[in-house]
């Protein structure tokens, strides 16, 4: 296989020069938002370059076009003479988990994470793929929601609750349920906005789809931290199972539609919940049961027994041991990332991955 050095993704960014079997890493530079961290990556590539047993035949970056690490790439590529290969971003999350463990088989890929940009311009995060070493494609992504804001609406969990509630028909309880804690202006703004569309991308991602069950449950309205209220939801479900077990789940969701995984019912019942504790349970179990058969039913329309989870959602204890758990139900082969972390300080191995499948047809 030829040697690829890719740059990383734009979140915890951390370079990766892949020779043969041979992982070669940067430190990790942080997000690419800071001029520091792109001194760094573009640093720490040349080093790598430089350093490497073999001249690199190629370089990996991400679709996004205007990402530092997409710009260097092709600058670089075009200074040393070699391709510059765009890899999708959960494209290579399942990359990394193939290259760890040497698969060469077709899987299924669950790639499931905050945000990615996807191969229709539109923001990924909850992706159900079909991977072979050199070709793949999606099979599904989870419901879309709104983003009311934008951006900000990944670091306010109640808009995307607030979202859910539009996305289920129930768009005028908006101010009366949230305005309490965010002011009746901010709560009627949101609900008129995502009334008219304005300003409201959307997205499939996995991680708003927390952000949103989270802030049903009045578990977060702003995040000072990353996955704040992700965690905060998985450690009231953790809490509780540890308590009173496995609570039932009711089929609400159908996970033979491959195309699009619809959570909306989940989150339904969050909102109309009483008991936070159960409901936070019930929710993981119910989203990996949902997950599990959606990707079983991949599966089978693929002829493929092997099921690959990447992507930074799997850093959730109770959502990977629950997924794996009903995964093995259906006779499958798990794997999820062994030696390299799962979201996207781990990216650039299977950017790198990726490429050098691509370069060496």
């Amino acid at each position: 296989m030829p040697a690829v050095l890719a740059f990383g993704a734009w979140l915890k960014n951390a370079a990766c020069l892949l020779d043969g079997g041979d992982a070669q890493w940067s430190p990790v530079h942080g997000d690419l938002g800071d001029p520091e961290a792109c001194r760094a990556l573009d640093a720490s590539v040349r080093r790598l370059a430089a350093e490497s047993r073999r001249p690199p035949a190629g370089v990996a970056h991400d679709l996004h076009p205007d990402f530092f690490s997409t710009r260097l790439a092709v600058e670089l590529a075009a200074a040393w003479g070699v391709p510059a290969v765009p890899v999708q971003h959960h494209h290579a999350h399942i990359g990394v988990v193939m290259a760890d463990h040497g698969l060469q088989e077709p899987v299924v890929g669950l790639a499931l994470d905050g945000v990615g940009l996807g191969t229709d311009g539109t923001a990924w995060g909850g992706e159900l793929l079909w991977v072979a070493p050199r070709d793949w494609r999606r099979i599904g992504g989870l419901w879309p929601l709104q983003l009311p804001g934008g951006d900000v609406a990944a670091r306010e969990p109640w808009r995307m609750a607030a979202s859910a509630l539009h996305a289920l028909g129930r768009g005028d309880e908006i101010e009366a349920r949230f305005g309490p804690a965010v002011g009746a202006p901010a709560a009627r703004a949101v609900q008129r906005m995502l009334a008219a569309g304005l300003n409201c991308p959307v997205t499939s991602s996995a991680g708003r789809w927390f952000d949103a069950a989270a802030g049903a449950l009045g578990l977060s309205v702003r995040q000072a931290h990353e996955a704040e209220a992700a965690i905060a939801l998985e450690t009231l479900a953790a809490q509780h199972l540890a308590q009173a077990g496995v609570p039932p789940r009711r089929d609400l969701v159908d996970p033979h539609a491959l195309a699009r995984l619809d959570l909306r019912p989940l989150l339904a019942r969050l909102l109309d919940a009483t008991e936070p504790g159960e409901a936070a349970a019930w929710f993981h179990v119910s989203l990996a049961e949902a997950l599990a058969d959606w990707a079983a039913a991949a599966a089978r329309e693929t002829g493929t027994r092997t099921v690959c989870l990447g992507g930074g959602c799997f850093f959730n204890a109770v959502l990977t041991a629950q997924l794996g758990a009903r995964l093995a139900s259906h006779g499958l082969r798990v794997f999820a990332p062994r030696s390299t972390n799962c979201g996207d300080a781990g990216l650039a191995l299977g950017q790198a991955w990726v490429a050098a499948q691509q370069l060496a047809t």
